[in-house]
C-alpha cells in the first residue's frame, strides 16, 4: 500500500477558498492531546462510534486523539480540504496509524474528499483539476490503510442531472485507472447531499442510481447524513417517519450497502435545504431519532460519525458521548 505515496499527483494549485468551518477539522486552541492522557481505557460501546478528527500536527495524531475521545472508529481529511495542494503523508506516518489503530482497536479509518473536488463539473480545467485531487484521495486512502472514501459526488450546474450522472461515472473511473481498490480492501462511499438544486445526490434514487452505474467498475456503497436526509425533505424526526425513511433507503440504495451514517443533527428545518450541522440533540431532529438509528440490529456493523461543530472546547468529546449514552 505505501507505494503509492511516491506516485501520488502533487501540486495543481496553491490557490485555496473559502469557506465556513464546522470545527471538524481543526483542534483551535482546545486539543485533548494535551490533556493528561486517560489512566484507563475509554469506554466503549457494541457499535462503532467516531467523530471527524484533527490531523493536526500529523496524521498520526488522529489516532490518539480518536482514541481519547472515546472512538472506536474516526472520519478524517487525508490534507488540507480547501486547497489543491496535497501533502503526502510520509510512510512513517502512515505505519504510525497503522500502529495506533491495532493498537486501540480502531475501524474502520474513513477518509472524506475535499471540498474542492466535483467530479461532474462544467468547467473542463475544474473537473481535471478534481479528478487528479480524487485520485490523490484515494492513493493517500489506501496508503494510510483506510477502509472507505467518502465523496459528495457534486454540482452539475449549467449542465443535466443526466450529464452530471454520466461525468461523475467516468470522471471517478479515470481517477482509479490502474488501482486495484478491491485488492487494497478500499471503497468508494457516494453521500446523500442536502438538495440543493443542481446537487448530485440530492435523493436516495439519485445515489442509488450512481451507485448501480459505478458498480461495475469500482467498489462502491453509501455514506447517509441525518442532516442532510432531514433537510431534502425526509422524516427522520418521528418514529413512523424514520421507518419510511428507512424503507425507501431499503428500496432504493439497500441498508446492506450503508457502511457509514454521519450523525449530525441540523439547524435548519425538513426540506429546508440548508446543510447546517448542529450538535447531537440540540437542533431540529433531536435525541430520539439518533437512538431509534443506533439501536436498529439492521446497522450493528455500521460505522456512526459525527461531524458536529466545536463552538466551544469539549465539544467534540460532548458529541461523542452523547452517541454513545444512546446505545442499549
Amino acid at each position: 500500500m505505501l507505494e503509492f505515496l511516491t506516485s501520488m499527483p502533487r501540486a495543481v494549485s496553491t490557490k485555496s477558498i473559502k469557506k465556513k468551518s464546522s470545527g471538524t477539522d481543526l483542534a483551535g486552541d482546545y486539543d485533548i492531546l494535551k490533556m493528561p492522557a486517560p489512566e484507563t481505557p475509554p469506554q466503549l460501546t457494541r457499535l462503532r462510534i467516531g467523530i471527524h478528527t484533527s490531523t493536526s500536527g500529523g496524521v498520526e495524531k488522529s489516532i490518539e486523539r480518536a482514541y481519547r475521545l472515546g472512538c472506536n472508529t474516526l472520519q478524517i481529511f487525508s490534507s488540507s480540504p480547501r486547497m489543491w495542494r496535497a501533502s503526502s503523508p510520509e510512510v512513517w506516518q502512515c505505519a504510525e496509524v497503522s500502529r495506533l489503530r491495532e493498537l486501540y482497536g480502531i475501524k474502520p479509518l474513513v477518509i472524506h474528499t475535499s471540498y474542492l473536488v466535483n467530479m461532474c463539473s462544467k468547467t473542463p480545467e475544474f473537473l481535471d483539476k478534481s479528478i487528479v485531487a480524487f485520485r490523490g484521495e484515494v492513493q493517500r486512502g489506501i496508503a494510510l490503510g483506510a477502509q472507505y472514501l467518502v465523496l459528495h459526488p457534486g454540482s452539475f450546474s449549467g449542465g443535466t442531472r443526466e450529464e452530471g450522472l454520466r461525468c461523475a461515472v467516468e470522471s471517478i473511473s479515470k481517477a482509479v485507472d490502474g488501482i486495484d481498490l478491491e485488492a487494497c480492501g478500499f471503497r468508494i462511499l457516494i453521500e446523500n447531499t442536502a438538495g440543493a438544486e443542481y446537487s448530485l445526490g440530492g435523493s436516495f434514487e439519485q445515489v442509488a442510481e450512481l451507485l448501480a452505474r459505478l458498480r461495475p467498475l469500482v467498489p462502491v456503497g453509501a455514506c447517509i447524513d441525518t442532516c442532510h436526509t432531514h433537510v431534502s425533505g425526509y422524516d427522520v424526526v418521528s418514529e413512523e417517519g424514520l421507518k419510511e425513511t428507512l424503507a425507501q433507503l431499503d428500496k432504493t440504495i439497500k441498508l446492506k450497502n450503508v457502511f457509514v451514517w454521519h450523525c449530525n443533527d441540523a439547524k435548519a428545518d425538513r426540506s429546508s435545504k440548508l446543510d447546517r450541522h448542529e450538535h447531537i440533540g440540540r437542533g431540529k431532529i433531536g435525541l430520539e431519532p439518533f437512538r431509534r438509528l443506533l439501536n436498529d440490529s439492521r446497522f450493528e456493523k455500521t460505522a456512526f460519525i459525527a461531524e458536529t461543530p466545536i463552538d466551544e472546547p469539549g465539544d467534540d468529546l460532548r458529541n461523542v458521548e452523547a452517541l454513545k449514552a444512546l446505545v442499549q
